[in-house]
């Protein structure tokens, strides 16, 4: 029974005391020391993620499950990185003193420059563009799927989509000097209001959800009910 009240316990107490320190000067003190512990949690919530995605890959590496090549390359890149990023600069910093070179990058530590740094830069930023441009064709396809018109609201969707990426381009202009202002007055004025709805929307959820976690009425963070 502890292992469930417990934690909606200090859910509740954590929440008010953010709440508080909105309206109540004498609980700002507590609202910032309760921050403070939050980003204590979240670093530690971080080791705690890459120790089970080592747990997970390793697993599978072992098992030879389906693409078990591709997590022994994720292991590897974490090994590499973790000593590149913390290993070596302890090391470094232990036992040589000054710059500590090898062909004309520094190895310990990661700040520009460095091994890491390179790595990061030159290997992980590229496929990390790569990934999101493979992403353009899936956006593409649904765009595809979204345009089918067969309902007026897609019709209508499907004609304020042309217009806008007509007029965001030079070519808009070209075939009639409205378009562009016809573009802005789509983003403007429905697209806008369709926009501030949909996030005034979000905040009642969200002001909903606070609440219910406040009371204790909203258990789903304990991973049940």
């Amino acid at each position: 029974m502890l292992r469930r009240e417990i934690p909606i316990f200090l859910a509740m107490i954590v929440g008010w005391f953010m709440v508080g320190e909105f309206f109540f000067p004498w609980a700002e003190a507590g609202g910032t020391e309760v921050q403070q512990m939050a980003v204590i949690i979240t670093a530690a919530s971080v080791v705690l993620g890459v120790a089970n995605v080592i747990r997970i890959n390793l697993l599978k590496v072992s098992r030879r499950e389906k693409d078990w090549q591709y997590a022994m390359l994720l292991l590897a890149g974490i090994a590499l990185m973790g000593f590149l990023g913390t290993v070596l600069p302890v090391v470094h910093a232990a036992v040589h003193g000054g710059a500590w070179k090898l062909g004309g990058f520094g190895l310990a530590g990661i700040t520009s420059g460095t091994l890491f740094d390179r790595l990061y830069n030159r290997v992980y930023v590229p496929l990390s563009a790569t990934m999101y441009g493979l992403l353009a064709f899936y956006i593409a396809s649904a765009a595809f799927r979204a345009f089918r018109v067969r309902t007026p609201e897609a019709a209508l969707l499907a004609v304020a989509a042309i217009i806008v990426m007509i007029g965001r381009v030079p070519i808009g202009e070209k075939i009639w000097d409205g378009i562009p202002l016809l573009t802005d007055w789509i983003m403007n004025v429905p697209n806008l209001a369709a926009k501030r709805a949909i996030l005034i929307g979000a905040a009642l959820g969200g002001i909903a959800t606070g609440l219910k976690i406040l009371l204790g009425i909203e258990r789903n963070f304990l991973g049940s009910d």
